[in-house]
């Protein structure tokens, strides 16, 4: 109908006035929601730009030294800068052994926290504690270093190297023989496991906080006690996100630096004992980079990257993976 001055109008539908219709109805969307789309599109694939250019960057520096000494580069304990060899063994070893070590001390320490936390604390006391421990994850690598040479170090020499020794070295096992340096892979291995904690424990807490109420529910009514509940029920349907945490944690494990760096002794061998000094992949990189004498050991020190992220990669790829799966399954 027509109002008086001639302005068409539509009447009010059967339930009320007509609600206006949206942007794309009218004939597209606005100048402003087009331009946020593209800028938001833009930054979204900054992030694989930049992973590419750095996967880029890292392989080409590498890949004269690859060609130069193929397989044996990460075989080779052999780490001569005035000769021109070199080997990534020793560093790929002490890389494992150390992130191993921490993943043996972290993980039950960070999964009964977590434990404690969803299942057991008190709520006056989960929310300062879980602020504790998260507060863990936020300290500078290079504090855990300092507090490991002035604390850490001397503690395991005189004290937990000794004890050691005398009680499973003595023949009984090469992981306990040798003298006590202080500056060892056992020292790298306890400061990494440390800094590691947070993140499982974070991870874990969270996953099982995602076990459905049924869950504990239908354990308690067929008569389990509390702590049965939490082993045979809550944890089992957990599993795939607590070994995500785990993985996560070993991710942060494999590529840590400073604290490393300043604990593990830096030196080229493959030793069995955990006594004995060690060397990483980030640790090389980081002690040797800045004094590289010839473009082919700038090349071996990229080359040791490009392990160590590829690694690094993969260890973070599946941890992804099984945190996404315990979640659907929750969701399910």
């Amino acid at each position: 109908m027509s109002d008086v001055a001639g302005v068409t109008t539509v009447p009010p539908g059967p339930t009320g006035p007509v609600t206006p219709a949206p942007a794309a109805a009218l004939g597209g969307t606005s100048v402003g929601d087009r331009i946020y789309h593209v800028v938001t599109g833009a930054f979204t694939w900054v992030v694989p730009a930049l992973l590419l250019l750095i996967v880029v960057e890292i392989g080409a520096g590498a890949w004269p030294a690859l060609r130069t000494f193929g397989v044996s580069f990460l075989t080779s304990s052999d780490w001569d800068a005035v000769r021109g060899h070199f080997g990534a063994a020793p560093m790929i070893y002490g890389t494992v052994v150390s992130s191993i070590l921490a993943l043996l001390i972290a993980t039950p320490l960070a999964l009964g926290v977590a434990v404690f936390l969803s299942e057991m604390a008190p709520v006056w006391l989960r929310q300062p504690l879980s602020f504790a421990v998260d507060l863990l994850a936020a300290i500078p690598s290079v504090i855990y270093g300092l507090w490991g040479i002035f604390v850490l170090v001397p503690f395991l020499r005189q004290t937990v190297m000794p004890f050691l020794a005398q009680t499973l070295g003595l023949g009984r096992t090469p992981l306990f023989a040798g003298p006590a340096y202080g500056t060892s892979m056992l020292a790298a291995g306890v400061i990494l496991s440390i800094m590691v904690l947070p993140y499982i424990c974070v991870v874990s807490r969270e996953v099982l906080m995602t076990v459905p109420r049924a869950q504990r529910e239908a354990a308690l009514a067929l008569g389990a006690t509390r702590w049965e509940t939490i082993r045979d029920a809550v944890v089992p349907f957990a599993r795939s996100g607590i070994i995500g945490g785990v993985m996560l944690g070993l991710a942060r494990a494999l590529g840590e630096t400073m604290a490393v760096t300043m604990l593990i002794g830096n030196r080229h061998e493959v030793a069995v004992s955990l006594f004995a000094p060690g060397y990483t992949l980030a640790s090389v990189i980081a002690n040797e980079f800045t004094e590289a004498s010839s473009p082919l050991q700038t090349s071996a020190l990229m080359a040791c990257g490009a392990v160590l992220f590829a690694v690094t990669i993969t260890v973070n790829a599946i941890a992804r993976w099984l945190v996404w799966r315990v979640a659907r399954e929750a969701r399910a």
